[in-house]
C-alpha cells in the first residue's frame, strides 16, 4: 500500500511545498496550498498563474532556467 502524501519546504521561508509521495516515481510535484498539486514536468508554467509562476521561478531558479523555453 502506497504511503501518503508529505509535504515539505526546501526552505523554511519558502511558499512552495514539495511533495513527497512515494507512490509516485519520477514525478516533481508541488503546492502552493497543500491542496492543489502541481506536476512540474507537465503543468509548468501553463498551469501556473502568474502570481505562482513568479514565486516558482524566485525559489526554483535552476528551474526557471531549465524551461525557459516554455514561456
Amino acid at each position: 500500500m502506497a504511503q501518503p502524501s508529505k509535504f515539505f519546504k526546501n526552505n523554511p521561508d519558502d511558499k512552495i511545498w514539495w511533495v513527497d509521495d512515494r507512490g509516485k516515481v519520477g514525478e516533481w510535484l508541488f503546492s502552493f496550498d497543500k491542496k492543489h498539486i502541481f506536476n512540474m514536468f507537465r503543468d509548468y508554467p501553463h498551469e501556473l498563474t502568474d502570481e505562482q509562476k513568479k514565486i516558482f521561478d524566485e525559489e526554483n531558479p535552476y528551474w526557471a532556467d531549465f524551461f525557459k523555453d516554455r514561456d
